[in-house]
């Protein structure tokens, strides 16, 4: 492995704080605990709970967990792969359930252009028809009264993100709610990425508009404990109003040669070893963990917020953002935010760039809090390359220039992503 990492080009020392988001660090002491529980759990699969009964009430208590930190001790849910997985799972569940509870055969769901890529994903793989709506370009949050326009006989579910990925801001929770309790949809919030940062926003003295299942109108919600929640990478929770619900979400088989086949997801066999790291990392961290946890990465969103208003003119926050993401656009037409992205590549950086608009985000991490001075000044002095000497050959202006040039640009850029997806799986 050290022969693969010498030979690896590109490789990133994250430890230094400088990437957003991707790696969720909860601290040396809890990754060594992490590795142990992969080590006695690593050969377990929760397919079999017969086999791995501790398992199996591990994975029960992430879910509970889960419940009542979003004030639904008495709902359900089930562990899934990642963020991906509990959307696609959402998805599939209000499917079968419109099809059952109301013949719906021809289904369609509400969106917001600004809720993450794996409810199209999804749409895509089901055959759902997606009704994609903008979002305020002040407010950032989805247009409640195109949203209540877009709404048919065929719709299934809306949907509203708390946060969403682009620019981290929350959508109008409580008139999404009010919408799909009036034409009896569902209402899928997405907390993957506020995960167990919203929930605590309160009580570590933030301003938090409502967002759990004390929101009239919500029926299921999706968390990412591998995010906030510090947990080894590929768990998440898709949680529920109720289990009559959940139902929809299983595949049971009763007739095939091998045995009753039944799985509450898309998976069969699943790592159990992942679930007992999420469940140490749960444990280890506890109530108090994660509240500390939030008080200091929101506070560090909140400063690098403050800083780019008030000493970066160049460049606006886009909305409001409530918890750990900051995006940041450019002030003027003058100005190519991305130019400043790849500037910020060149000082050791990973930003993510967003389009529509232009705009740049940082997800803070634990790894970030002590690196908010570094990031401002690295992103002074990054604003100042752009304007005085733009080179236009970086990664972030020729991929997204590209993107936005023509119809065709994004044609174009579809079949660059292809084939960089390709070049991952040579050996």
């Amino acid at each position: 492995m050290e022969k693969m990492d010498a030979e690896s080009s590109g490789h990133v020392d994250w430890h230094e704080g400088k990437i957003s988001g991707a790696v969720y660090h909860g601290g040396e002491d809890l990754q060594r605990l992490i590795v142990s529980a992969f080590e006695r759990y690593s050969v377990s699969n929760p397919l079999h709970p017969d086999v791995f009964p501790a398992v199996r009430k591990m994975e029960a208590e992430i879910v509970s967990m889960c419940l009542k930190m979003y004030n639904n001790p008495n709902g359900a849910g089930v562990t899934t792969s990642g963020g991906t997985e509990s959307i696609i799972m959402a998805v599939k569940t209000y499917r079968d359930w419109a099809r059952a509870t109301k013949g719906i055969t021809e289904p369609e769901i509400v969106v917001p252009i600004s809720a993450h890529a794996a409810f199209d994903k999804g749409a895509a793989y089901l055959k759902i028809k997606v009704h994609t709506i903008p979002v305020d370009p002040v407010t950032r949050q989805v247009d409640v009264k195109r949203v209540s326009r877009a709404i048919n006989a065929n719709t299934i579910m809306i949907v509203g993100s708390a946060v969403n990925f682009p620019d981290g801001c929350q959508d109008d929770i409580v008139a999404l709610g009010k919408l799909a309790s009036k034409h009896k949809v569902g209402l899928h919030v997405d907390c993957c990425l506020g995960s167990f940062i919203m929930p605590f926003l309160e009580e570590a003295g933030f301003p938090v508009e409502p967002f759990d299942f004390r929101v009239e109108g919500v029926t299921s919600i999706s968390c990412d404990t591998h995010k906030y929640g510090f947990a080894p990478k590929g768990n998440s929770v898709i949680m529920y109003r109720d289990a009559e619900l959940r139902r929809f979400q299983y595949y049971v088989n009763p007739n095939w040669v091998g045995g009753v086949y039944a799985s509450p997801s898309i998976a069969g066999s699943r790592p159990g070893a992942l679930i007992a790291g999420t469940w140490a990392a749960l444990q280890y961290m506890g109530h108090s963990g994660y509240l500390e946890s939030c008080r200091t990465i929101v506070s560090a969103a909140k400063t690098i917020a403050h800083r780019i208003k008030t000493e970066i003119p160049e460049l606006r926050v886009l909305g409001q953002p409530p918890a750990s993401v900051v995006a940041f656009a450019s002030q003027h037409a003058d100005l190519n935010v991305h130019e400043v992205g790849d500037a910020m590549s060149k000082k050791g950086w990973h930003l993510n760039a967003i389009t529509n608009p232009a705009a740049l985000h940082i997800a803070v991490t634990r790894l970030t809090v002590p690196m908010v001075d570094n990031l401002i000044a690295d992103l002074k002095d990054a604003v100042r390359v752009a304007k005085l000497a733009p080179s236009g050959k970086g990664t972030m202006v020729t991929l997204y220039g590209l993107g936005q040039s023509s119809p065709v640009g994004s044609t174009l850029v579809g079949h660059v992503a292809a084939a960089f997806l390709d070049t991952l799986y040579k050996a």
